[in-house]
């Protein structure tokens, strides 16, 4: 699609950075594809990988979208056995995320199509352009958007 076919789109930081999320999530997906995982689902059982048994209100905060969300994009990774939550044993209030022996075999296995998929990614846009695009992105997902003024 040429950017004269975008008038509108391309005027809008929200539509074009929508745009290109969804562009690059599918490409992510379909490679992820044979998994049986989707991009949504890798990245959530690498934060809980690497995060010690983590507490859900701080992966939710980490990747910057709500409970329900998280418990939403949990649901399967429960159900296939390859996450647990638990209460925390300090704070009963508190539910606890970790991966099984199968989430971790899962999570290996995903992670290898990963990074065919981020090798081909960075090949594709340039790994200095990769690594800035993330970059940038990093910071204005640490930016605190106020609400503007009421008109």
């Amino acid at each position: 699609m040429s950017k004269e076919a975008l008038p509108g789109l391309s005027l809008c930081n929200n539509a074009m950075l929508r745009r290109a999320t969804r562009k690059i999530g599918q490409y992510y997906d379909d490679v992820l594809a044979p998994s049986g995982l989707k991009a949504t689902q890798q990245g959530l059982l690498y934060q809980i990988s690497i995060g010690n048994e983590p507490a859900m209100g701080a992966i939710a905060a980490a990747l910057i979208m709500d409970l329900s969300a998280l418990g939403h994009t949990l649901k399967p990774l429960i159900r296939d056995s390859y996450v647990e939550t638990f209460a925390d044993p300090a704070d009963r209030r508190i539910k606890r995320v970790r991966l099984t022996p199968q989430g971790q075999v899962k999570l290996d296995e995903v992670m290898k199509l990963w990074r065919v998929a981020q090798q081909h990614f960075e090949e594709v846009v340039g790994k200095d352009r990769a690594q800035s695009l993330r970059a940038a992105l990093e910071d204005v997902s640490a930016l605190d958007f106020d609400l503007p003024p009421a008109a």
